[in-house]
């Protein structure tokens, strides 16, 4: 991985007026929860435009550099692979966005949703804490000295040898949602500190969960006596409303029936300390979820009660960009269309089109001499085409049809913004095709270069 350094002049856009509490050392720097006032909203607002703007400004920069690197005629093969350009920044400000909307709520980064190790370490020192599934994962984040405490091992099916390794390295707070579950904790794990995963109405999210994964509320009463039967410690109640809702309502639900559950605890003598919201959180509704949850959880549970939840493309999403070399056209003449073919697709970043049912937006980058990043007309236009991934497989195709500014050409490049989520973290090498995508790193918030830098 390279990391692309630059000497221009980030705004202070987050530092400023204690929004941030900025500490230059090792150890988590926490943002500190900010009442959500007008005059606090109006601030962030601004702040986050300034620094969005300034990010895609460097993005462009690392873009046009890169591209300009790559001679098609003479490069080594594969020197035109597609590469990423994430702004570290962008996830700063994420950050920063949910405690001023969910101040109470502790983010534990869903691990799975996009490993990078910048991504990681960043979070990290600004004190999340992370949802790990496996034990790889358990092992990237504990090699950044983050301790156990801050780790939960949310897999409800877990295989036996990972929860003894989960035991020795002490991560204690892990999920279930079965009685076979609870049985291999008592023998691997006794200590632990369990949460009961409940079953949600995740119908209309964009992955659904809750046909594998959730106990119903009619058997959620007899899980939880057995594990005091168990002796074991059920510590939360945890769901997931499905990753990508597309509103708060499922959220609301859910947090009704853990209610219904912890009662449920209650009356049996089992004090319970914790909800686990899930994730779900989107890029672009999380304001309209964050203003109905927020509130529901404050009437629902006392402050007595820890409140975490388990975010990954919210934080992620609009922080990368997928750049991609057109390596192939067909001219279809009888429609007077094109098949353009580039080297990557879905059975590499590409991959979020099949398991995340994403659609993403071609946008060309570079046409001869032109450069068209940020231009609006870069994904409108006469031309119709189709475009379709390096591989073998007839599967591979990333849109049947999309609309652009100019018949681009063998040596052109494409992008995809918003392309952090689930893409790079799922990528194989099928047909011998790089897996292992390069990517360049730029950062618009001084604060988030500050942490990386220690």
């Amino acid at each position: 991985m390279t990391e692309v350094e630059t000497n221009a002049v980030c705004p202070a856009s987050l530092i400023s007026r204690g929004i941030i509490t900025d500490h230059a050392c090792p150890q988590p720097c926490a943002v500190a929860p900010v009442p959500m006032t007008v005059d606090t909203t109006a601030r962030f607002k601004a702040s986050t435009v300034r620094g969005s703007l300034h990010g895609q400004a460097l993005i462009s920069r690392a873009l046009l550099n890169r591209v300009n690197q790559v001679d098609s005629d003479s490069c080594s093969p594969g020197g035109e692979d597609p590469f990423f350009v994430a702004d570290i920044g962008e996830v700063y400000r994420q950050h920063v966005r949910w405690k001023l909307n969910l101040p109470r709520v502790e983010p534990f980064y869903a691990v799975k949703c996009n490993p990078d190790l910048k991504v990681v370490k960043l979070l990290a020192r600004l004190g999340a804490g992370f949802d790990c599934a496996s034990k790889k994962e358990m092992d990237l984040i504990m090699s950044l000295g983050v301790p156990a405490s801050r780790i939960i091992y949310a897999h409800p099916c877990k295989a036996s040898s990972f929860i003894r390794y989960a035991s020795q390295r002490d991560v204690r707070k892990m999920t279930f949602d079965n009685a076979e579950e609870l049985h291999k904790i008592k023998r691997y794990f006794p200590d632990a500190e369990l949460f009961l995963r409940i079953v949600t109405d995740d119908s209309e999210s964009l992955c659904q969960f809750s046909m594998k994964y959730g106990a119903s509320l009619a058997i959620t009463a007899d899980l939880l006596q057995l594990a005091k039967d168990l002796e074991l410690n059920v510590a939360g109640i945890s769901f997931h409303v499905g990753s990508g809702a597309v509103g708060a309502k499922p959220f609301l639900q859910a947090v009704q029936s853990a209610r219904q559950v912890f009662d449920q605890a209650e009356a049996i003598g089992m004090k319970i300390g914790t909800l686990d919201i899930g994730g779900g959180f989107g890029v672009d509704n999380f304001e309209s979820i964050a203003e109905v949850v927020g509130p529901a959880i404050d009437e629902l549970f006392p402050r007595t009660v820890r409140v975490i939840a388990e975010p990954g493309r919210y934080y992620v999403a609009s922080a990368y960009t997928l750049a991609c070399h057109v390596i192939a056209r067909r001219e279809l003449p009888v429609n007077g269309s094109y098949m353009l073919y580039l080297n990557d697709g879905v059975y590499g970043n590409m991959n979020c089109i099949l398991f995340d049912h994403q659609q993403p937006v071609v946008r060309a980058l570079t046409h001869g001499s032109r450069y068209m990043y940020g231009l609006p007309e870069n994904c409108v236009g006469p031309i119709t085409a189709s475009v379709w991934g390096p591989t073998c497989d007839g599967i591979d195709c990333v849109t049947r049809e999309c609309q652009l500014p100019y018949a681009l050409d063998v040596g052109d490049w494409v992008y995809f913004d918003n392309f952090g989520a689930y893409t790079l973290s799922a990528a194989t090498g099928f047909n011998g095709f790089n897996d292992n995508c390069e990517v360049l790193y730029v950062c618009s918030e001084p604060g988030a270069k500050k942490l990386m830098s220690e």
